[in-house]
Parts: C-alpha cells; sequence; structure tokens
C-alpha cells in the first residue's frame, strides 16, 4: 500500500498503535507454565475490545487469533496446548485489522533463564531491524534493506532463513513488494515515499533449509536449531522511516 490521504495515514497509525499494545500486553503476560492457546487468548480479548480482528484469520484463515512460535519453529505457529517452558525462545507475530487497515509487528522473547544463543539471536534481529531503517528511504532499492540485514546476521555468525521475507502491507496482509532479508539480485524494485512496509529479520542459529510442520502451517528449522524473528511496520518517508508499531 502506498499512502494516499490523511485518512490513510491516521487508520495506520490507529492500527499500529494497537499492535504496539498489544505486543506489550503479551510480553508482561507470557511466563512459564501458560499455553499458547492461553497468551492468544489474551489477544484476542485485548484488540477484540478495541474493534480489531485477526488479519491471518481474515485473509488466509489461519487456525489462531496471533502466530505463537516456540525455539525452532520460525514463523506461523498455531497456538494450542504447547506449554511453555523456561529456557523457551517464543516468537510472538501479531496482525490486526482495524477499520480496513492492517499492521504487523513481532517480536522475539526467552522465558528465563535466557540460553546464551537465544540472547544472541534476539540482539541480532533487533540489530539487523535498526541496520535496516537506516537504508530504507525514499529513491534506495528494496534490496537495500537485505544487504543491511544480510551484513548484521552474517557479523553475529548466524543465518538469514532465505525461504521468508518481509512485504508490502496496509490493506491486506501480505502485498507488494517482497522484501528479502539478504542481496538477492532478482529483487529490483525501489523505494519510494508513502510507501507501507513490514520490514523482518528472520534469523536461524545455524544454516538449512526449513520445513513445513504436519498442521500445515508452522515453518521449521530443518535442524532444530533455534530462530529469532523481529518485525514493525513503517512508511517510506524522507528521513527516518515512520514506524508505526513502536511502542508509544
Amino acid at each position: 500500500m502506498t499512502i494516499r490521504t490523511d485518512g490513510d495515514l491516521e487508520g495506520l497509525r490507529h492500527v499500529g498503535r494497537l499492535v504496539a499494545g498489544c505486543l506489550a500486553r503479551l510480553q508482561t503476560s507470557v511466563r512459564p507454565g501458560m499455553t499458547t492457546a492461553e497468551l492468544d487468548a489474551i489477544a484476542r480479548d485485548w484488540l477484540g475490545a478495541r474493534g480489531a480482528t485477526s488479519g491471518p484469520e481474515r485473509d488466509y484463515g489461519f487456525p489462531g487469533f496471533t502466530c505463537l512460535s516456540v525455539n525452532n519453529e520460525i514463523v506461523h505457529g498455531i497456538p494450542g496446548p504447547r506449554v511453555l517452558r523456561p529456557g523457551d525462545l517464543l516468537k510472538i507475530d501479531v496482525t490486526a485489522v482495524c477499520d480496513g487497515y492492517v499492521a504487523d509487528a513481532a517480536v522475539s522473547v526467552a522465558l528465563p533463564p535466557v540460553p546464551p544463543v537465544a540472547a544472541r539471536l534476539m540482539d541480532c534481529v533487533r540489530e539487523a531491524f535498526a541496520a535496516a531503517l537506516v537504508v530504507t528511504r525514499p529513491g534506495a532499492p528494496v534490496v537495500a534493506i537485505g544487504r543491511a540485514v544480510q551484513s548484521v546476521v552474517a557479523r553475529h555468525g548466524f543465518h538469514v532463513v532465505r525461504e521468508l521475507s518481509g512485504h508490502g502491507v496496509g490493506r491486506r496482509v501480505h502485498e507488494p513488494p517482497e522484501v528479502p532479508n539478504y542481496d538477492e539480485p532478482r529483487c529490483r524494485e525501489t523505494l519510494h515515499a508513502g510507501l507501507v512496509l513490514a520490514v523482518e529479520p528472520i534469523v536461524a542459529a545455524a544454516p538449512a533449509p526449513v520445513r513445513e510442520a504436519a498442521d500445515r502451517w508452522t515453518v521449521l528449522t530443518g535442524d532444530g536449531s533455534l530462530a529469532a524473528h523481529y518485525e514493525h511496520t513503517l512508511v517510506v518517508r524522507t528521513g527516518d522511516p515512520l514506524v508505526l508499531t513502536a511502542a508509544a
């Protein structure tokens, strides 16, 4: 989506604030012994009370309100009876729809005691996102985002999950353009002012092809290694991008 009117911007700001608030609520709610279904219910209640619905449910029929992925589950984990345990690395991915506008954000949260590799992965994806923001400017190639992410990930000794990428967003969960997290020569689009993107470094501790779980939704690391994910919805503009899903 490209923002055309003040109404578009305000609609996106509103849903972005809702996603940020929901993520904050979930992060304070996570504890060992709770199930991912219980955490998902908190998101459903919190956003539902504010007039928002789930983007993955609406656009794809996803069997959950949020995506909750644990340890070697990279993305699209289905909330259910899985009990969260000390040391788990949880990816919380919230995509909300409100008044026809969509915002998407994700964080990785480790339950104490935090394994050292989990701590390093979380630092890596946050640093990679920050590097991506620096190059997200009108007129820059979309692939500049991937180059920035890949450089940080390589410096940390981790590996970009190449099968997954960022994307346009705004009216639906996934819109053009695709935003790879590595230097993809086939990516030839150019960023322009007003473009709405979900930028999301997705990183694994070891290099291995991904695989799909039996549930046909959850994406797993092929070798069982840990993965981390960090994402925000932003608007390209002159100077620093406007991050719609950042906490106020």
